[in-house]
């Protein structure tokens, strides 16, 4: 019974894409910024936690809930990324833009840097190659950007749409 009514629309349906159930065309490069930024913070927070003078107990179970939450915020970005690169960066918006492929692969590989052991550098160079992927994601939509210093911890420089 489903297939006799699908096969009804077979040809009168040109395209469909979504990077969700509902097609809605919302991307966004500020999420991958915010979890990116996320990310550098749970490690900040993590790294510094030796120096507060916690019990063993409290210490293992900040250590646990930062840790799974440094993890699920660099899963994000990757998350963020994927849909943006996979769904919206495609057919002529590459031709400006021919090093996505890289970038977006590059992000990948840092995200995971930063789920799989606890240096700053890694944070660093996450925030850093999603800065890049901001403007180019921006510049792909005609949008001007421009770099402030986030007002929260840990304060580091990032790319936003200029409106």
């Amino acid at each position: 019974m489903l297939h006799t009514l699908v096969s009804k629309f077979d040809g009168s349906i040109d395209e469909a894409s979504a990077h969700c159930d509902i097609p809605c065309g919302v991307y966004d490069a500020r999420a991958v910024m915010y979890h990116a930024v996320s990310t550098l913070r749970q490690i900040d927070i993590l790294l510094s936690l030796k120096d507060k003078g916690l019990s063993d107990t409290a210490f293992a179970m900040q250590v646990a809930r930062n840790t799974a939450e440094k993890e699920k915020q660099a899963e994000l970005v990757k998350h963020e990324v994927r849909v943006i690169w996979g769904d919206f960066m495609k057919g002529d918006k590459l031709e400006k833009h021919p090093n996505a492929h890289a970038l977006a692969h590059s992000i990948m590989v840092a995200g995971s840097a930063c789920k799989q052991d606890l240096h700053r550098e890694d944070g660093e160079k996450l925030v850093t190659l999603c800065n890049e992927f901001s403007e180019m994601f921006w510049d792909m939509k005609g949008v001007k950007t421009k770099t402030v210093t986030c007002p929260y911890e840990p304060k580091v420089k990032v790319v936003e749409p200029d409106l």
